[in-house]
């Protein structure tokens, strides 16, 4: 109990609104979050930029909410090209659905795209026979979010289907400007993660948002991008 009210206290995890208005968590008052986390085995940790918070081949027995910074969930191809799946940046989670499947050997491996602060947080209880009514509501939210991840992965397929790299890039950039709320948006990928996530090469990428650019379709800063046609 020491444990994770002392983690509590140094983030202030019931003032951060990254974790009350999470959908695991949104609506409950500072002593039922406080139990939350107890039940869930919260525990906060910081990860330089770079840094493996998960290897492939390994069974991963937490999941994660970002609370600064942004990781990738990554997988290599047969020639071990390396496949960005997700970007997760600050209010995001990763990891669900392997926790939940208790998958052996993880395909996958996490890696700090930024210098990133997580949230660890393991399902183990959700899924034990236990009457507690808390229990219960968190085992309900913990499924809805392994249902929202399946749509966010239907997102990255959208993304995948289209041949041509111009549309899969204007589908994405459609995406992030939806999420953001605004035409004008800024992504935690660098040119060579987009190059991953768009299944292309950097030369080819670069070249393509030149193109964009000079077709009035969008306008970029480093990785702060802006739609100017829909």
């Amino acid at each position: 109990m020491k444990r994770w009210r002392a983690i509590l206290k140094n983030m202030n995890a019931t003032d951060n609104p990254l974790v009350t208005h999470h959908p695991l968590f949104a609506g409950f008052d500072n002593g039922t979050l406080s139990e939350a986390l107890s039940i869930l085995r919260a525990e906060s940790a910081s990860f330089k930029k770079g840094a493996v918070l998960q290897r492939a081949g390994q069974q991963m027995s937490h999941f994660g909410l970002v609370l600064s910074g942004a990781v990738q969930v990554c997988q290599n191809d047969f020639e071990g090209n390396r496949m960005i799946m997700a970007e997760v940046s600050e209010g995001g989670t990763f990891g669900e659905s392997l926790c939940f499947l208790k998958t052996p050997d993880s395909p996958v491996y996490i890696t700090a795209s930024l210098p990133a602060e997580v949230l660890w947080l393991s399902p183990e209880s959700l899924f034990k026979a236990d009457t507690n009514p808390l229990i219960r509501q968190l085992e309900v939210r913990f499924t809805t979010l392994l249902a929202r991840r399946t749509l966010s992965m239907n997102s990255r397929i959208q993304v995948l289907s289209k041949l041509k790299l111009r549309d899969k890039l204007i589908t994405y950039f459609t995406e992030q400007a939806g999420a953001a709320g605004t035409d004008t948006f800024t992504i935690a990928m660098n040119r060579d993660d987009m190059a991953s996530y768009m299944g292309t090469n950097r030369s080819a990428l670069s070249r393509e948002l030149a193109h964009m650019k000079a077709d009035g379709l969008i306008d970029f800063f480093r990785s702060t991008f802006r739609i100017l046609k829909s």
